[in-house]
């Protein structure tokens, strides 16, 4: 029995030893809704996502920034958007074309040191070139207005060739394809190395594109409408314990963020830019809209077939059991409606590369449940994401929920404490500010609240500030909304008339952050090009 119990007693030895320190894949969606994952309340077939779910934990209060290149900056590097230049502020400038300061690193740089090695395979959405940012490798999809061509991408800062009589590509596809072949690269050529690799997918933001044996699964499954869809998901999210508010009521007057009245009209009559009710809308409207939300779903379960493709490969190589693997998306699902880059046929299949669709504000209120609102807005719906961690060797936990809030700013420190390094004081002889982030690796290892004095949000003149549970809110133009979000994490409640000393406490706390971010924003101003930056709409 002794050869058997020193079995035993090594096995249990290495399972309880710390893991040395971890790869990383960081995978983040676009457009993606709060529930709109199996594990967060869908009926969407997500099963790797929810397999990665079920073998690690699930953040319930996690968030963005609204948008697509404020989140992408501070996922990378660990500030606000605001103070590195890539989100507005009166007086400051910033936005989707505004340039980082050269202390503005992103993660790559800071985790070289430590013998990682860096690989990224997607969109991108940063300022700067992607290999001079730290990465060693790249697919940068730049061409985001048709899921069928690589036609404007390119490989290592390299644009692609494209071939005449290209055929069978699909954006998803590729991306999941370009991250197997650097994975088999660091296997093959740098296995003593741990590495860190980005994988962004442009799905599902619109235009609502993908392959028709994806859209076929989901064709007729819409018909019920977004009512009896927010129903269903959140019926799933309260068993699962995702969520203890109520569901949100639909704002059937708040439509779209952006007014483009001529797209409605090429769309023809099918669309709708209202959350109208379901019984209401024609039966031409109810299928033009229901076969949208199947699109969509097509979208977010080819990815996850595709990011079943990469999980195999780290697998193969044997490099699974110590990555961590993160998922989250960028911000909340869509109510844009748009028409651009090639156009939109109404005569061609939905969802074809002659089509141009997007999930409209009926819909993309269900993504979002239990929420309130849209991308853009900085009400729950737009800034809520679902946050995946899975990392076997060093997670515990299986299917445990982590109900402490957090933000995008804190993947920088998760990622550097468990990688065993940290951010240099100073760049090139400047003070490097401090960072509004916080590590989570303690709720990766049991639900504990990360304390922090508060999170933080501006976009576009909608802006609001977290303090433990309590919120407020508004929408541009708009007066101060206070919610307890211990209890209304859809904003049901506004306690603004009954707690006026809280929001003028808030309100005043909102500013001094909002001083504070510019003040970090104007070290190094002179860096930033003359003239305002431009509008960038996705």
């Amino acid at each position: 029995m002794r050869p058997l119990f020193a079995l035993i007693f090594a096995t249990l030895t290495a399972f309880a030893a710390t893991p040395s320190r971890p790869n990383v894949v960081l995978i983040l969606a676009d457009d993606l809704g709060f529930s709109d994952l199996g594990s967060y309340g869908s009926e969407i077939a997500t099963p790797n996502l929810d397999g990665l779910a079920n073998n690690g934990v699930r953040f319930t209060q996690f968030y963005n920034t609204a948008r697509c290149w404020p989140s992408r900056a501070a996922l990378l590097t660990g500030y606000y958007a605001q103070e590195v230049h890539r989100d507005g502020m009166t007086g400051i400038g910033g936005g989707g074309q505004g340039v980082r300061q050269s202390w503005a690193r992103l993660l790559p740089d800071y985790l070289k040191p430590a013998g990682y090695r860096s690989y990224h395979s997607g969109k991108w959405h940063i300022d700067g070139k992607v290999l001079t940012s730290g990465f060693d490798r790249s697919l940068n999809m730049e061409n985001q207005g048709n899921y069928f061509t690589a036609k404007g991408n390119s490989i290592d800062d390299v644009p692609v060739k494209v071939p005449a009589d290209e055929k069978g590509y699909y954006a998803s596809i590729a991306v999941a394809d370009h991250a197997i072949e650097c994975l088999k690269d660091h296997a093959a050529n740098y296995k003593d190395q741990p590495f860190f690799h980005y994988i962004p997918f442009i799905s599902p933001h619109f235009p609502l594109h993908a392959l028709p044996q994806d859209i076929a699964k989901y064709r007729d499954k819409y018909l019920a409408g977004w009512e009896a869809l927010r129903a269903s998901r959140f019926e799933r999210q309260k068993t699962m314990g995702i969520t203890n508010t109520t569901l949100s009521a639909l704002e059937r007057e708040v439509g779209p963020p952006y007014a483009f009245p001529d797209a409605i009209k090429k769309l023809g009559s099918g669309e709708v830019n209202r959350p109208l009710p379901w019984a209401e809308l024609t039966d031409e409207q109810r299928r033009f809209q229901a076969t949208k939300m199947a699109i969509h779903a097509a979208m977010v379960d080819r990815m996850d077939q595709e990011i079943g493709r990469i999980i195999a490969q780290l697998k193969a190589m044997g490099a699974y059991e110590n990555t961590l693997i993160l998922f989250a998306s960028d911000n909340g699902a869509s109510a844009e409606i748009m028409v651009r880059n090639g156009g939109h046929d109404p005569q061609a299949e939905m969802g074809s590369a002659a089509t141009y669709l997007c999930l409209g504000p009926g819909f993309s209120s269900a993504a979002n449940t239990p929420h309130r609102r849209h991308k853009t807005w900085v009400h729950e719906g737009g800034i809520s994401t679902p946050l995946i961690a899975s990392w076997p060797a060093g997670i515990a936990a299986h299917g445990e929920l982590r109900h402490t809030p957090g933000h995008v700013v804190d993947i920088v420190p998760t990622i550097l404490e468990l990688a065993g390094t940290q951010k240099p004081a100073d760049w090139k002889g400047q003070p490097m500010p401090p960072a509004p982030g916080k590590s989570l690796v303690a709720a990766l290892k049991s639900d504990v609240t990360i304390e922090r004095s508060s999170l933080w949000w501006l976009h576009e003149d909608n802006k609001a500030i977290r303090v433990g549970d309590y919120k407020i809110v508004a929408a541009k133009g708009d007066a101060w909304e206070l919610y307890d979000l211990k209890t209304d994490r859809a904003e049901q409640n506004n306690l603004a008339a009954k707690m006026p000393d809280k929001v003028k406490e808030l309100a005043a706390l909102w500013q001094k952050q909002a001083d504070e971010i510019a003040a970090v924003a104007k070290l190094t101003l002179n860096e930033q090009p003359k003239g305002k930056a431009k509008k960038n709409a996705h």
